[in-house]
């Protein structure tokens, strides 16, 4: 059976595994979380370093991919620094070819929600999850960003898509030097529930981007809602569904009452592939139509 594993800057406490069945090939997958401590998940990934098939990158991304233009993460660079023989993977193939299509492929599932609500969506941070904002965009959702909000911890909302480009060509050489922990919930502050800019998560029928920020920030009251994510855990869904929601598109499967995190998901493909490097844009996007890999809706 081939093995992939997540080191995570994350919460230990989020920790998980499983085994995922990609075509004829089952894989083992799993989550390895450091509580933000980022000498020990460099360790953990030498440590583990051919042992594995492949490495997914918990907490961090490589870079931040918009449009064509790609800024590089100055800390991620270092935590794989020391990675000789096994592949590593942050997730972007998947955005690119799951997340790209999730609202185009999961609307007709959810568009009755949308006759008592308005067609509006609360992107939490679009910069590192451009592709997601786009398929918002396709299906005629009205869109606010609030990279300023959870990125700079400005309160400041940016309106459309159009403005995020510029904007990132302006933030991002600067963001991209900046340890994660300063732009993204990482070890113990992501199991610490924090609500903040309400009227935006009220305005909303749609919340979409990296669960974290939703736990961490929305209002207990999400009546109606959708909640467009991924890695989210069984405990996770049972308190969507208390407060009110009505739809989660996951954008990775569920593997024993676990949706993992884009990374992970991405990793088990490129074991599954057998190529032992990290796949091509056009490589990942035959592989998840072969395997039938799509976004997946759950209703309440």
């Amino acid at each position: 059976m081939k093995k992939v594993i997540s080191v995570s800057l994350g919460s230990s406490s989020r920790d998980h595994k499983g085994i995922l069945q990609l075509g004829n090939e089952k894989i083992e997958m799993s989550r390895e979380g450091v509580d933000g401590d980022a000498k020990l998940c460099k360790k953990r990934f030498e440590e583990l370093d051919g042992t594995i098939d492949c490495f997914g990158s918990g907490g961090f991304m490589f870079a931040f991919h918009i449009g064509d233009k790609v800024y590089r993460v100055k800390q991620a660079d270092k935590l794989i620094s020391g990675i000789k023989k096994t592949p590593i993977v942050d997730g972007t193939g998947i955005k690119k070819t799951i997340e790209r299509f999730s609202m185009q492929e999961s609307y007709d599932q959810i568009k009755d929600i949308f006759e008592d609500e308005p067609k509006t969506a609360f992107m939490s941070t679009a910069v590192d999850r451009w592709e997601m904002a786009c398929s918002l965009a396709d299906v005629g959702l009205e869109i606010t960003c609030g990279d300023f909000m959870f990125g700079l911890g400005l309160p400041i909302a940016v309106k459309g898509l159009d403005k995020v480009p510029l904007l990132a060509s302006i933030v991002l050489p600067f963001v991209r030097r900046m340890p994660m922990s300063w732009i993204y919930p990482t070890g113990s502050s992501q199991d610490v529930r924090k609500p903040k800019y309400k009227k935006f998560y009220e305005r909303a029928t749609v919340i979409a981007g990296d669960y974290l920020y939703t736990k961490k920030y929305a209002p207990d009251n999400l009546d109606n809602k959708i909640i467009l994510t991924n890695t989210t855990t069984a405990e996770d869904i049972d308190s969507l569904k208390d407060r009110g929601v009505a739809a989660v598109i996951t954008t990775t499967p569920r593997v024993q009452g676990r949706s993992f995190g884009t990374n992970v998901l991405e990793a088990a493909v490129t074991a599954y592939s057998g190529l032992n490097r990290q796949l091509t844009d056009e490589e990942m996007k035959k592989c998840v139509d072969d395997l039938g890999l799509k976004a997946q809706v759950h209703r309440f």
